[in-house]
């Protein structure tokens, strides 16, 4: 019943065949301050992720064009900060103006954000900001010492103050309860108004941090969250966020009838592994799923349209590489299509 209701909502909301792409890269990573206990970037943790420098705007252009042709109509940016300094925003706002440029939208996770500096990261035209909850307030100090949650909410008040708008959602499998799952869910929900953008992480465990040994969380666990996200916050894209690598496409199609219509694509996240371009290809041509265009933008004929029928035998199943879904450079493929991609 819950499936039910949720996939109900998203039909009233969205075009239920249509699936928002993401692509997610780490700008500068490493030598994170805070001692988030999920997270490799933290100077805290064992067998931490090296520091490394801000990437220069060439690195990211070339990235963002590999994505936007791959089918991705937005592009995130990741930076291991507590929060920018000045002269970070200075160099992050030349990356998003040539980013934005290519006709993506852009979306930055920077860290807790100084008075002024979302208005500077707008006005480079940043359309998404992510800042992201992580779990339920009264679980939020057993997780994260060096800030508080009020922290969070501050910075989101900032960014919708710049007229930004905003991606905020969490982490389950922690070693939270399902009330607490709740209460994450309550507290993204109750944020005025809901955030445009809710990614939905299960936790990576990696060897290091403090939760390479939690519980493995129960699938039905994950696609319950995702129901109650979905109705919860009607409007909002529910994406499918870290934690793919390692489940089954029965339950990521699960997801998908419970309302996400949202995923980060592309084979690697921030710091870790995420299901391959061609597997996600493969994955929506098996359920019929497009990708949904960035606002103002068309999808190239190589990507749009091609979907239902290409790439099928004739008993039905996918042949291929699954590209007819989602288009490459270099054409789409699909039996009949005139193209010319």
């Amino acid at each position: 019943d819950l499936v039910y209701r949720a996939a109900t909502v998203h039909r009233q909301h969205f075009d239920a065949q249509r699936i928002q792409l993401s692509t997610l890269l780490s700008v500068k990573t490493g030598g994170c301050p805070e001692d988030c206990a999920y997270c490799p970037q933290s100077i805290h943790h064992p067998n931490a992720v090296p520091a490394q420098k801000l990437m220069d705007v060439e690195s990211v252009l070339e990235k963002a064009r590999i994505a936007k042709a791959r089918g991705a109509s937005r592009f995130c940016m990741g930076g291991a900060w507590r929060g920018p300094k000045p002269r970070d925003i200075e160099k992050l706002q030349a990356i998003i103006r040539a980013v934005k440029a290519l006709g993506l939208e852009t979306c930055g996770t920077f860290g807790l954000l100084e008075e002024g500096m979302a208005e500077d990261l707008k006005e480079a035209g940043l359309d998404y900001y992510n800042h992201n909850l992580d779990t339920d307030p009264g679980y939020y100090g057993e997780l994260i010492h060096t800030r508080r949650f009020d922290d969070r909410l501050n910075t989101l008040g900032k960014v919708r103050q710049a007229g930004l708008k905003v991606c905020c959602g969490g982490i389950i499998g922690m070693d939270e309860t399902r009330k607490q799952r709740a209460g994450l869910i309550a507290s993204l929900a109750n944020l005025e108004p809901q955030p445009e953008s809710v990614p939905i992480n299960q936790l990576v465990r990696l060897e290091g941090t403090p939760l390479a040994d939690a519980h493995e969380l129960d699938w039905t666990e994950f696609v319950r969250t995702i129901a109650v996200a979905r109705i919860t916050m009607p409007g909002s894209h529910v994406r499918l966020s870290a934690g793919r690598q390692d489940m089954p496409e029965s339950t990521q199609a699960l997801c998908f009838m419970a309302g996400a219509n949202s995923i980060f694509y592309g084979d690697k996240l921030l710091t870790t592994e995420n299901p391959s371009e061609d597997a996600d290809q493969r994955l929506m041509l098996k359920l019929d799923l497009l990708p949904e265009a960035a606002p103002g933008e068309r999808l190239p004929p190589s990507v749009a349209g091609h979907a239902a029928g290409a790439g099928r035998g004739a008993d039905g199943s996918v042949t291929g590489d699954g590209n007819e879904a989602v288009g490459r450079t270099g054409g789409c493929g699909g039996r009949g299509c005139t193209c010319g991609g």
